[in-house]
Formats: structure tokens, sequence, C-alpha cells
């Protein structure tokens, strides 16, 4: 009996993936993250500050309401705005564990988004999966890859590439 059930749903989740991947459409998104990090238009704000001895940033915890821009330059189109939390969770490299939606409000993928979950190194190319989407995104995965392109005392700039797989 047992093995009947098993191979049951076995069979379920296969023919569900199938099913998924014969229905996903791919699309590709190339858009800029642009992060300010002090003075009045700050997009990001420290809400817990780490109560360590050292310098350490390690504990501290982040909200952001960041940027996502058609170019790398302050002016292009507004798209969108990356919102979420980060937290600083590595005691030796200050890596930060990042939930962030990026929400769509300009452009083709206007009132849509995308759910981004994964560790955060600055200054490296970030890799971090998709785990979700709202919209013209429901049902995706997928991933992002983020290459620093500026990276200043107030400002960070990221040049996102994400592959996503959803229903068309």
């Amino acid at each position: 009996m047992a093995c009947s059930i098993s191979q049951t749903v076995l069979f379920s989740v296969l023919l569900l993936l199938s099913l998924h991947e014969a229905c996903a459409k791919q699309t590709h998104l190339h858009f800029y993250f642009h992060e300010i990090l002090s003075g009045s238009n700050a997009t990001v704000m420290i809400v817990v500050n780490a109560s360590n001895s050292d310098s350490s940033t390690y504990g501290a915890i982040s909200v952001v309401d960041d940027m996502l821009r058609e170019g790398q330059d302050d002016n292009s189109t507004l798209i969108g705005r990356a919102q979420g939390l980060a937290a600083v969770v590595g005691k030796e490299d200050n890596s930060i564990l990042a939930m962030t939606n990026f929400v769509f409000t300009d452009g083709e993928y206007n009132g849509s988004s995308l759910a981004i979950y994964g560790r955060v190194v600055q200054g490296t190319t970030i890799e971090r999966p998709v785990i979700g989407g709202t919209g013209m995104f429901r049902i995706a995965t997928g991933y992002s890859l983020a290459t620093p392109v500026i990276s200043s005392d107030t400002k960070l700039v990221y040049e996102f590439n994400v592959y996503v797989w959803h229903m068309d």
C-alpha cells in the first residue's frame, strides 16, 4: 500500500513539473539597482543596530527601498523599487542575508513583482535565486546576477541580469 501511494505522489510531482516546464516562459530582465547610503534621501536604514563590543556590524538589520532604473545614471527612467530587509549574518566577512521584492512600477512589467532571496557579499558578483513573483511573474523561478558598477561611501549601483521562468 505504501509503495503505491509513494508511486502516485512521485508520478503527480513529475507530471506537475513537466506541465510547468511545457507552459513556462523565460524572460530576461536587465536593469540597474541604485542604493543611496546616507543623507536625507537615503534608501537604506538600519533599524536594529548590532550591540557588539568590536566595530563589526554583525547582527545589524536594515530596511531598503532602493530604485530600479533602466540605466546606471541617476536620471535614467525609474522602472520600480527594490524593497525588503537585509541582515548582516557573516561575522568574518560581513555578508548579508537579503530578502527583497523587486516591484515594477513602469514599463512592460508594471504591476508585477519578483521575490529575490539570498546571500550578498558587497563588491562581488552576487547570484541569488528568484523564489516567486506576482502579476506577470506568478509562479516564477529563476536567478539573478548582480555586478557592482559604482561603489562609494554614499551610493551603490549594481547592474542586474535576472533570468525568470514563469507562467505565460
